[in-house]
């Protein structure tokens, strides 16, 4: 889809959502996604917090920053990509949402991932990467990469999560060092897939697989 079609369905989108008053936490701001329409790669986070119910933009705050600083580092330019989170409103107190609030939202996240089409999705904690591997835990599958139909998952740390703790810091960075290959890689990769969907079409149906690839394996 050009870029000026995907950006005019997304803008159709924003203006929906923010008319829906069935939405919950309508006390706070709406903050639609951001980015380049074309991206290829989608950060997902939770929710905004209280820089960005301010600002009406997401991943501004501290969290923000530090997410600005780890795509630098690694070469790309935050209006390059697309980020976003599941929930558009900011929970009172920048608490979790609650299930019944992720569920309210799920299914325009759903509109905006398939408007957006990019080929990696990268969900930011724990709440965005159960929405698509609900069996998922971070602590243990942040860094990986899988198949979610024709596109690929890379879980990976909430950037507020690495403002805590230095460990979990040095984590992320390893992982946006795997996930600024994955571009290049996508289309080996859906090859590789394709052919083996072909051999065994029963086993490879809708299912969601990991890709066993270290790091040194992508260069």
């Amino acid at each position: 889809m050009p870029q000026e079609n995907k950006s005019k369905k997304l803008e159709e989108l924003k203006a929906r959502m923010a008319g829906d008053e069935s939405l919950p936490l309508q006390e706070a701001n709406f903050v639609f996604g951001e980015g380049s329409a074309q991206s290829e790669v989608m950060f997902i986070g939770e929710a905004p917090g209280a820089s960005e119910d301010k600002l009406g933009r997401p991943f501004v705050g501290r969290a923000g920053k530090l997410l600005d600083k780890l795509i630098d580092s690694i070469g790309w330019k935050r209006e390059d990509i697309y980020i976003s989170n599941i929930v558009k409103r900011r929970p009172p107190e920048n608490r979790d949402p609650f299930p019944e609030e992720l569920e309210a939202y799920r299914p325009y996240l759903t509109e905006e991932i398939e408007t957006l089409n990019p080929k990696i999705i990268a969900p930011l904690g724990r709440y965005s990467m159960n929405y698509i591997l609900p069996l998922a835990k971070i602590s243990n599958d942040h860094g990986r990469v899988f198949w979610w139909g024709e596109r690929l998952v890379i879980p990976l740390y909430h950037p507020a999560a690495a403002l805590r703790a230095t460990n979990v810091l040095r984590a992320l960075e390893i992982d946006f060092h795997k996930l600024k290959l994955l571009p290049g890689k996508y289309d080996e990769f859906l090859a590789e897939r394709r052919v083996k969907q072909k051999a065994n079409p029963a086993e490879h149906k809708d299912k969601i697989e990991q890709i066993q690839k270290t790091v040194k394996e992508l260069l």
